[in-house]
């Protein structure tokens, strides 16, 4: 992924996830720390919410993150497609590296693996786009 899909990311901290589960589609805004390395979000999440559910029905998930702003010349924002997958230590540190407080909620933590993501930048002209495919990725 290059630089500048990491620059607009590094600068916000929530994403909104999209899912399908077997009460049907639902949205959820949640706080993610990024793993620049392994091109993953790492989030909190009840098991019980009914996103959670649907991720763990259908792990395919989308998503995105954006910039809010009225100005059409300084639009920002990513859409993503990826894998929802179980949490594992390198991910904790990280989560509570990012979010201190949160370790005090001992909250159920999860990753999402990026498989494609597009980054939309008005300020690199209008409708400027880049894209990120991964190249490999598992289940």
């Amino acid at each position: 992924m290059e630089e500048r899909f990491y620059q607009f990311l590094r600068g916000h901290h929530v994403l909104h996830l999209a899912t399908l589960g077997e009460q049907g589609l639902w949205c959820a805004p949640l706080f993610y720390a990024l793993d620049e390395e392994r091109i993953e979000f790492v989030v909190a999440s009840d098991p019980k919410t009914r996103h959670t559910q649907g991720a763990l029905q259908e792990p395919r998930i989308a998503g995105s993150v954006a910039l809010e702003t009225k100005s059409v010349g300084l639009i920002q924002g990513l859409q993503f497609e990826g894998i929802w997958k179980s949490e594992d230590p390198k991910a904790r540190e990280l989560y509570f590296k990012t979010f201190p407080l949160a370790r005090a909620l001992f909250p159920v933590l999860w990753r999402i693996e990026i498989l494609h993501a597009k980054l939309t930048d008005n300020r690199l002209g209008f409708g400027k786009k880049l894209e990120f495919f991964r190249e490999n990725h598992s289940l």
